[in-house]
């Protein structure tokens, strides 16, 4: 099939539409699953049965979560904190209590995770990511010596609501904001079946970005991106034949970024 022919069926088959503080080396960072798109994957199928099996697994977990955070003392509270410093802000903290002895007024720190496959050109990567930038999450008994050595940690602006006597918020809340880390953890750990979590998939390509082709009838070419599918790591791509724009699909693994 020639160049032009392999146009013409791609323009019949798809029709675009416009539309006291830590060091930072010392943080344990998560481990990083790496893998080259050598070729491009399929999406698996899911069978009747695997929907009721994911939904009964993240139930027990979430439930066992649930359970967990009610057994600890104190109210839980939000804190604001410089965007991209809150891992460093958990550890922080946790080494304020200690050095102030403040184990029995300040319970714990959690910082909400998730856990997502990133793309970068060739190379995915299943990474874990701060879940809400910006904030913090500590369960404490409030009073004024466990509030100042909270909000004297660096890196903390101060707490979410009245800075001097803030709401806590409830356990469903804090349950949210902590189960997609904390499933995700379970799988790495070997604890839950890694095939019934679905890692949410993200890509550094964006729509409207010139990206180069490196395989197929146009390897060379420019394109244009018009839509980004993650889930089955594909794009929607516009190249310029023949002064007519043409769209097509190609999977991630068979463009390259522009170097800026």
């Amino acid at each position: 099939m020639d160049q032009e022919e392999y146009v013409a069926d791609l323009e019949e088959s798809w029709d675009i539409t416009s539309d006291d503080v830590v060091d930072v080396d010392e943080i344990e960072e998560p481990a990083i699953v790496e893998e080259e798109l050598t070729e491009q994957q399929d999406v698996p199928v899911e069978s009747e049965e695997q929907p009721q099996a994911i939904a009964e697994t993240s139930e027990d977990l979430i439930q066992a979560l649930k359970d967990e955070l009610m057994s600890v003392p104190g109210d839980w509270y939000v804190l604001h904190t410089y965007s991209g410093h809150e891992r460093k802000v958990k550890a922080n903290l946790e080494q304020r209590i200690l050095n102030y002895d403040m184990e029995n007024r300040i319970f714990r720190v959690e910082v909400p995770m998730e856990e997502v496959w990133e793309v970068k050109n060739t190379v995915r990567k299943k990474v874990q990511r701060v879940r809400m930038p910006g904030y913090a999450l500590v369960c404490m008994d409030l009073d004024e010596a466990s509030w100042r050595v909270v909000k004297e940690t660096p890196a903390v602006t101060g707490f979410v609501g009245d800075q001097y006597d803030p709401l806590p918020i409830t356990v469903d809340e804090v349950v949210d904001m902590l189960a997609p880390g904390m499933i995700a953890a379970e799988v790495s750990e070997g604890t839950a079946p890694a095939a019934e979590i679905k890692t949410p998939i993200v890509s550094d390509f964006e729509v409207g970005e010139v990206v180069t082709v490196i395989d197929g009838p146009f390897d060379g070419m420019s394109a244009s991106i018009a839509e980004i599918m993650t889930e089955t790591q594909k794009l929607k791509v516009l190249v310029t034949i023949f002064e007519r724009e043409t769209p097509m699909e190609l999977g991630f693994n068979q463009v390259r970024k522009n170097e800026a």
